[in-house]
């Protein structure tokens, strides 16, 4: 698993990488059982000009290809990884239901065809 943290416009923060690490544990256990390669990408953006953070998360592995990404005015960077990261965690699980689902309905299909 290939992980890589990048803070855009901003200072390199031990702290912060730290609790980005802590919240990917959650992304990393949900895709243990994938086929390798995967590829976690976590982009960190302060800006000067506007008042909010922009962060942005991309899982890329051979079944999975998402992107999210959060920037709100008033929330500190803390939230909106926070956000990414759930969100990053809700779209993978759909994904991999639909996969689930869409692999016994063939199945189930072969069945049929078989039977007739």
């Amino acid at each position: 698993m290939h992980k890589r943290i990048t803070f855009k416009k901003m200072e390199h923060s031990a702290p912060m990488e730290k609790y980005v690490n802590k919240q990917l544990e959650k992304i990393e256990t949900f895709l243990e059982s994938e086929p390798t390669p995967i590829y976690i990408d976590m982009i960190l953006e302060a800006s000067k000009v506007r008042e909010h953070p922009f962060v942005e998360l991309r899982v890329k592995s051979p079944n999975f290809d998402c992107i999210s990404n959060y920037e709100k005015t008033g929330v500190d960077l803390y939230d909106c990884i926070d956000r990414v990261i759930d969100t990053m965690y809700k779209q993978l699980r759909e994904q991999k239901k639909k996969m689930n689902d869409d692999r016994k309905q063939a199945g189930r299909h072969d069945e049929f065809k078989k039977q007739r």
